[in-house]
């Protein structure tokens, strides 16, 4: 058990997950020269005045990083697969679904226990097949938002149930109102488009905007002298890629339609994080403003997408690779913490501590005076929490470092979004040192060995990441060894000339490889589509009782 901070208050905690914001995105990791394209002034201002987290980590793919987040565990012990939520195997009611296991305890659930009031705006993508996936079940009091990895920011349609029907994804439950169903007051009209934003006598709305709005009514319409939990996942900058005309106006000057959406979506990523900001210091509180009281936390679930040429437009330059790969452009996120709740002495700072996106869980736990071990996991025979209290070192209270390694996961699936063995896919430990390990399936190819440029994509790129794997085997000879502190770009590969330290790395991770979960999460399972013509109006829903 991690023991609670002797805090006088429980702060408010607004969590931002940002989605595939490339290192490249914001204006904080953009040298002068290169930053004409980029327009994130309030994200910038945000992570100056607070504590940036230069080597914060996550899962390479959305769905394991948000159930790590979730759940406080190493993808290796929750979830390394993104299949989509259609997927169901039913020999398994445990771990036989998309996502989160069904007998873990959320953060949502923990907070909720110490007296937190829990909200969720925005993607979910950690399981949709049962009731017990649904975010009631993890705790959250209410939730707007959508359950796959992404949806049309338009019409909110995503996935095929057959005959070229697409199904919105778009759901609303508040326990207050008894409300738990398809959003569809919400729904645009047929003709509304990336390419039609203003049909006539119809409704219009942009997806992002209409979740802010529901992040700025619980903001405003919160009860301030009680501790509020608000999840808020948007769906930017996820491909895709879609923004509202006066974004994509305002990059006119950009060349290369990828990039000036790509950077239009970021902006307006930042626009909606400043209207939040604005919500959280325009309300009151008994102490003050609640931005007084607040700890906001914001970073993005994965590097930013370069793997689909023509479709992406995600930048992580000077870092290696992107989403989908395990080198450091893919797992190294954006992100920081700032607010109120931060103490004066330990503002305007950066740090290079090692922290993950599931450290998230015990340290909220412990600024709510709650103890985070998972008993319900525990009688299930599931694997403990990863997690480790972050808040004494982001509070400047203690110096040192909890965190010594960074378990990176990574999957044997064969197809970006299939089922496959739960693997460990490398090691990074307190020294800088980074094991890489390709999969023995992908006969140990490790994708998008590439960096792009800070301007990228670009008219005359032709770069297609996924060409260009390199080979991480468990010899000295084959693998891959790079020091991230010294060496960010993992250019300089010391697996020949270390061979000590690359074998002592490769036993660390043959050992968490011994403790890996990995359930069969099953096929796509026709009722998922039966829901959606019979019980759901069109839209996706649970479809198993």
């Amino acid at each position: 058990m991690q023991s609670a901070l002797p805090l006088s208050y429980k702060p408010h905690i607004v969590h931002v997950l940002a989605d595939d914001l490339g290192w490249a995105d914001v204006g904080w990791h953009r040298e002068a020269k290169d930053q004409a394209d980029v327009k994130t002034p309030s994200l910038d201002a945000l992570a100056a005045s607070g504590v940036r987290l230069e080597r914060f980590y996550t899962h390479q793919i959305c769905s394991p990083s948000r159930s790590a987040i979730q759940s406080g565990r190493a993808p290796i012990h929750v979830n390394v697969q993104n299949v989509l939520p259609e997927v169901v195997n039913p020999a398994d009611p445990i771990g036989g679904y998309q996502g989160i296991p069904t007998n873990m305890t959320g953060i949502a659930s923990v907070l909720r226990g110490a007296g937190y009031r829990t909200r969720f705006v925005g993607k979910w993508d950690v399981g949709m097949a049962t009731p017990m996936h649904h975010p009631r079940a993890r705790g959250y009091e209410s939730w707007l938002g959508y359950w796959h990895h992404a949806n049309d920011y338009w019409q909110q349609t995503t996935g095929s149930c057959g005959a070229g029907t697409s199904p919105r994804d778009l759901w609303r439950f508040d326990t207050s109102t008894d409300a738990d169903g398809p959003a569809v007051e919400l729904a645009n009209g047929p003709r509304c488009s990336q390419h039609n934003q203003s049909p006539a006598d119809e409704t219009c709305a942009f997806e992002d905007a209409i979740l802010t709005d529901e992040v700025v009514r619980l903001i405003s319409t919160h009860n301030a002298s009680e501790p509020l939990f608000l999840f808020w996942a948007p769906h930017l900058i996820h491909m895709p890629l879609q923004a509202p005309r006066a974004f994509v106006e305002a990059f006119a000057f950009i060349d290369d339609e990828r990039r000036r959406l790509s950077h239009a979506m970021a902006s307006l990523l930042d626009h909606e994080v400043a209207r939040v900001v604005a919500a959280l210091h325009e309300r009151s509180s008994p102490s003050g403003l609640m931005w007084d009281s607040t700890l906001l936390v914001f970073h993005s679930d994965n590097g930013g997408e370069i793997l689909f040429a023509g479709l992406c437009g995600g930048n992580n330059w000077p870092l290696t690779g992107g989403k989908f790969s395990n080198f450091e452009g893919g797992i190294r996120v954006n992100a920081f913490v700032t607010g109120g709740a931060i103490p004066a002495a330990a503002r305007n700072a950066s740090l290079d501590a090692l922290i993950t996106a599931w450290d998230w869980y015990a340290t909220f736990a412990a600024l709510a005076g709650a103890d985070p071990t998972d008993n319900a996991a525990a009688a299930a025979g599931l694997p403990p929490i990863d997690s480790l209290n972050m808040w004494p070192l982001l509070s400047g209270e203690n110096a040192s470092a909890p965190r010594t390694e960074v378990v990176i996961g990574e999957t044997g699936a064969l197809t970006k979004n299939g089922d496959g063995q739960a693997l460990v896919g490398g090691l990074i430990d307190a020294e800088g040192y980074k094991l890489v390990l390709g999969p023995e399936e992908k006969l140990h190819k490790v994708s998008q060995y590439v960096q792009t440029g800070p301007s990228w994509p670009n008219s005359s790129s032709h770069l297609v990441p996924d060409v260009h794997p390199k080979i991480c085997g468990r010899s000295a000879s084959t693998g891959c060894l790079f020091n991230v502190f010294t060496d960010p770009t993992e250019r300089i590969n010391l697996a020949a000339s270390l061979t000590q330290k690359f074998y002592a790395m490769l036993a660390r991770v043959d050992t968490h490889q011994a403790t890996v979960y990995s359930p069969v999460r099953g096929q796509d399972d026709p009722r998922a589509c039966e829901a959606v013509s019979k019980q759901y109006g069109g839209y996706w829903g649970p479809f198993v009782e």
